[in-house]
Formats: C-alpha cells, structure tokens, sequence
C-alpha cells in the first residue's frame, strides 16, 4: 500500500516510522547551547544562594563595625563593607532573595491573568473581545511609576504590594500578545478538526491554542522578569522598598551614591549585581525566541482574518425562512437546507457569496458538489458545519438530522463530531503536530464519552477500520512522521470517531497523487456503504464524482445551476455551464481533446441580476437577460437552470444546439477555447 508511514521521519525519529528519539537529554541540549546554559547559570546561582543566605540565616548583613566603616574587599569582607560596616556580599544575598521574589510575583500575576483574558478575547470575540481590549488600553496608557508611588502613598512600603499592582499593570503585555496568537491559531485547520468532532470550547483552548501561545508567553515572561527586577530596584533607590536596616538592591545603590565621593567601589557590586542579573534574564528571552523561531522554520504565520460582527449580521443570521407546506423534499433525510446564504460585509453592507441555495441529502447517498474555484462550494460545505469564518454570516433554514441548527445560538456544538463530521483537503495541517495520533483520537473519543482505557481500544478500532497497518507505530506517531495518505487516513478515522450521519468531504484528495487518491476514493466508498452515512463530496473533477457520487449538484457563481443523478447529468447535462465542465475534462480513450471555459467566474459582489453564465455562455440569448432564472424540472430528480434546456442537444464532448430559432438567432455549436 502506498500510503505508508513515511520511511524518512523527522530528525531523531526512528527509520521505521514509530515514535521519534530523543536527541539527547535536555542536559546535553543545554551543553550545545552555551548562551542559554551561561544565563540559566547565572539566575540559578544568584537565587540558590541567596535563598540559603535567607533560610539557613547565614551571614550577617545587620552586623555593624564601625571601625571598618567604607573597608575595600578583604579575605574577612570579600565585596568590603558600607558607612556602617555591614558585609556588602551578605546584603546582597540577602537583599536578592526579596528582590528576585518579589519579580517572580510580578510576573507569576501578569502570564495568568494576561494569558486567560488574551484566550478569551481571541477566541470568543465579539463583546468579550471589545471589553479585554478596552481594559489592555487602559493598563497600557497608565503611567506606572506614577501608579506604583500611589500605591507606595496608601500602603506605605510594602513592597509585595506595589509588586502585585505592577503584575496587573504588566498583565496588558500577555493580553495583547495571547490574543494576537490565538486569534491566529484558531483559524488553524486542526483547531476546525477538532471543533468539529465535537470538543468543547474549553479543551480546544487547553489541548490546541494554549500550547501554541506557551512558547512565545515564556519568552515575553523572561523580558517581564527582567523589567520587574529593575522596577523593584528602583522602588528601593526612592526608598519604597524594604524598610532600613533591612537591605534590597536598590536600597543599596541609593546608600552608595551616598558615599560615592568616599569610597566609589561601594557602587560597584549592587550595580552589577543588577546589570548582569537583568541581562541574563533578557538574554535568556533572546535566546530562546531564536530556538523557537529556528525550530519552526519555514512554517508561514495563519492569516488573521476575523473581525467583529456588526449588529446587522446578527439580524442577518436570524433571518427567517417561512415554511412552505408543499415542500415535503428532504423530509427524513439527513441533511435539509433551504434558502441558503452565506455573507461577507463589505462597504457598510452585505455580499452574498452563496445566495439562495436548496439542497437535501438522504441517509446513505453521496451527493457531489461540483464546479470551478470561487462558485462558493466550500463555503457551502462549510455552512453545514458552522464553521463559516468570521465575519461570514450564514441564513436560511439547515436541518441536520431533523434538528433546526444556526450559527448564531450555538446549536452547531452538539451536533459536530456526532452528527456531522468534516474531512478536509489538507491533512497534514488538519492534525495538530504537537500530538500524536493516539493522543489526537483518544481526545475526540474522550469527548464523545469513552474513559482513556475504552479510547485506546476504540482508537486501535477507527485505525483497523480506514486500512492503516501497524496500528501500534501509527498510534505513537506525530502527523509529521506520515506520509500523505496516512495522514488522511487519519483524518477520516478522527471524523468517524463520533459515528456522524453527514460527513463532509472538502476536496479529500486534492493533495494526494492519483493513486493514494484511489485508495482513498475506495475508502470512502467502503465506509459510505458499510456505515450508511450520508456523504457530501466537494470537488472540481468530475472524474471523481462520478467515481463515488450517486447525485451530482453543480455550483456557479454562489448558486446551483443544475442537479440530477450523475448518469443523468453525464449523458443529457441541461445546463451549458455541465456541459462546458463535462468539455474541459480529460479523458483517456484519446478521443477527447479537453477544452477550457472562457471566462473566469464573476467575484461576489458583481454578479448579474439574470442568468450568472449569461457572460461565458455562447448559447446565451436576450431571454437569459431578461432577469432571475429559477430553477426548473428536467426530469425525476434532476432540476436546471437555462431557460434553453430543451432545445440543447448534449453530448461526452460538449453542449450543442438545435437549429436556432428565426427570432432568436444564435450560434451553430459551443464555442470555447483553452482558459
């Protein structure tokens, strides 16, 4: 079988596909990198010894000896002593200790709180949204110095509390860094996978989005520690900090400036003592942002492309369509849609880029949704998930297994991952590369109610049941150790996790070469037929619908031009846009020269009020111009829009007229020329 675990696995994996090894401990990973280790070194040995100094009360930073009053270092004073003769290097120690601490406080207040409201607002959005960022503002634009000598004039010096008050005025960095990231990975193919296999809101953020802000919220934490030791210097050099006799480094500095003109060496160790603490903290952030950014290489930033919703796309979206009494259509089946829409803003209105769209799938039918780029077929099939990017709005009337749904009262939740499933085009983006394919299934199956022993078991089962051999490997693999097909596989084994009565297959194997593209076809095929469900196949190759497909429903321009039972539509298509596809598609008897459709599909916005073709069509007359073509019979089943159906004789390689009418003069046969 060709789709293998790929037999070169990333660096450190074994040959044979299974689970990677490590390249090492993480102490021979810190050995190679020596920037890293030297900073680790330094903090390490700051905060170790002065939490012994403090603890085990080594040292006497209070002693006074007069006599040695501004002594040099010695072997009995190593860093000399200060106006009063106290041990310099004891004050330090003791000093660090409460400095170092009350930073880490800072900073332990700012990543969680900054991190939680970051969440949150890129991941709700909307009003949640607006009030984080208002707050970020706020924290922002205040002048901290200012706040902190407040807080020092309430409280007096509690240095504690000035440090709390500057983890929440730090906490606006995280939020503002969070929210741009997860604003980002929420856009990410895996986090739609697992949405739509039925996870909560909740363990989306915690398994998918957090772990992706994690690198870059430790970085910024390094710099924040850093910037909350020097502020908590400062607050000692105004004498905010600990109170005398008791030392901290700032309130050494301002104790040797003091004497600077009688013994200048005294500025020296609690200068440096802050300067190289500080840079290596900051160095530590530089070089652990250069190891992230080194080791995801090549892999290009999600495109952020959401905004909020204004109030009009909330009336659109609870758009109602009336029942109609007389159309029993889709009663029973699967999937039911009426008078679909999906809508973008633009210039203080709305763009339809699926317009009035009637479609119903009967359990164990598979129905292919075809046409070129840009007719709105993903957007389609996006709708039937609620998956819609923001800030798309969707209306009309979706029916799910006889269960009304919308997306603007949170009715696809329950249904995802159960009801309905998606298979997407890009498998290896679709599966999150932090985890492993176990850990991946047994996630969604957890979701769906099994305990961590019944998951594994059933995940072992989803693996058998897609063809995967050497279940055991393909479970301890990370997605980037399988190769394409395997990959897939493993996609379509994550949306049978949940048992779905509609599965959505958007263009499965568009990436795939033609003969993984094969097996996968034939997978589907299988499962469509052993398990029942209802299949919705997008794609743009015709090949491939009627390889898998039962019923055959073509897109133009945001709407259906034509439907119908695909042997139907492949030897009578009624519609010039069918026939212009059936044309341009490749054969391999040899005696079909493919040809293109002049033309590229109108973009949303600039579609015609008549027939949409009506610019691409050589058949077109002043009737398709004259205004909407609804659509109409042609037969059981199979419905068009052309309001010259039935003078069009159709054939494998194209569309051709009868003899034009005396009135209506038009051309003798399809004209079309390579796109």
């Amino acid at each position: 079988m060709s789709s293998d675990v790929a037999a070169t696995a990333a660096p450190g994996g074994r040959p044979d596909g299974g689970a990677p090894a490590r390249r090492g401990t993480r102490i021979s990973w810190l050995l190679r990198r020596p920037g890293i280790l030297a900073c680790l070194a330094w903090i390490a040995l700051v905060f170790v010894a002065s939490s012994v100094a403090r603890l085990l009360a080594l040292g006497e930073p209070l002693e006074q000896d007069l006599a040695n009053a501004l002594a040099g270092p010695s072997a009995e004073h190593p860093l000399g002593t200060d106006q009063l003769g106290r041990d310099v290097l004891d004050r330090l120690l003791f000093g660090g200790w409460e400095t170092l601490l009350s930073a880490a406080l800072a900073v332990a207040i700012a990543v969680p709180l900054g991190t939680t409201l970051g969440l949150l607002a890129g991941y709700v959005g909307g009003p949640v949204d607006t009030v984080v960022s208002w707050l970020q503002d706020i924290l922002i634009t205040l002048p901290t110095i200012l706040v902190l000598l407040a807080v020092a004039t309430v409280l007096g010096n509690d240095i504690w509390a000035a440090m709390t008050v500057l983890g929440v005025l730090m906490s606006a960095t995280f939020v503002r860094l969070v929210r741009s990231l997860t604003r980002s990975v929420r856009e990410e193919l895996y986090v739609d996978a697992a949405r739509v296999s039925g996870l909560s809101n909740a363990r989306i953020l915690g398994r998918h989005i957090l772990p992706n802000t994690v690198g870059p919220v430790v970085i910024q934490g390094s710099a924040a520690l850093g910037t909350a030791a020097v502020v908590q210097a400062g607050l000692g050099f105004l004498g905010l900090g600990a109170p005398p006799p008791y030392p901290s480094w700032g309130g050494m500095i301002s104790e040797a400036a003091g004497a600077i003109s009688l013994q200048p060496w005294l500025l020296v160790p609690s200068g440096l003592m802050i300067v190289l603490t500080v840079l290596a903290l900051n160095l530590l952030g530089d070089h652990l942002r250069d190891e992230m950014y080194a080791s995801r290489h090549g892999r290009g930033d999600a495109a952020q492309r959401t905004r909020r919703h204004r109030r009009a796309a909330h009336d659109l979206a609870r758009r109602e369509v009336p029942e109609d009494p007389a159309d029993e259509a889709g009663r029973g089946g699967v999937l039911r849609v009426r008078d679909l829409r999906v809508s973008f803003p633009r210039e203080g209105g709305f763009v339809d880029v699926v317009s009035g769209l009637d479609l119903d799938i009967a359990a164990g039918e598979a129905v292919g949704l075809v046409g070129e780029s840009g007719c709105g077929k993903t957007m389609t099939g996006l709708s039937m998930l609620g998956l819609v990017p923001a800030p798309g709005v969707v209306s009309g009337r979706i029916e799910i297994d006889g269960r009304r749904v919308a997306t603007h009262d949170g009715s696809f939740t329950a249904l995802r991952g159960r009801d309905v499933a998606l298979i997407s085009q890009e498998p290896m983006v679709a599966l999150d590369p932090v985890f492993t394919v176990g850990s991946l299934l047994g996630e969604v199956l957890r979701g769906h109610g099994f305990d961590r022993a019944g998951a594994r078991v059933r995940a072992a089962e989803l693996l058998e049941l897609v063809g995967i051999p050497r279940i055991a490997t393909v479970l301890t693999s990370y997605p980037h150790q399988l190769s394409g097909g395997m990959a897939q596989r493993v996609s379509i084994a994550v949306a049978l996790a949940g048992e779905p009565r509609l599965l959505v297959a958007d263009e499965p194997t568009t990436a795939l070469d033609v003969t993984v593209q094969a097996e996968i076809l034939e997978l589907l095929r299988r499962l469509q037929t052993e398990l029942g469900m209802a299949l919705l196949f997008i794609t743009h190759d015709l090949g491939v619908v009627a390889d898998i497909c039962t019923r055959t429903v073509v897109m133009y321009a945001g709407e259906i031009v034509e439907q119908g039972p695909v042997e139907d539509l492949f030897d009578g298509p009624r519609h010039p846009y069918t026939g212009a596809l059936l044309a341009a598609t490749p054969l391999l008897d040899g005696d079909h020269d493919p040809i293109g459709i002049p033309g590229v599909v109108p973009p949303p916005g600039h579609w015609p009020g008549h027939c949409r073709f009506a610019g691409r069509c050589t058949f077109a007359v002043d009737r398709c111009r004259a205004g909407p073509i609804p659509l109409g019979p042609a037969g059981v089943q199979h419905l068009h829009r052309c309001v010259r159906a039935d003078e069009l004789l159709t054939d494998r390689g194209g569309v051709a007229p009868r003899p034009p009418l005396p009135t209506e003069p038009g051309p003798t046969r399809m004209e079309v020329s390579s796109s």
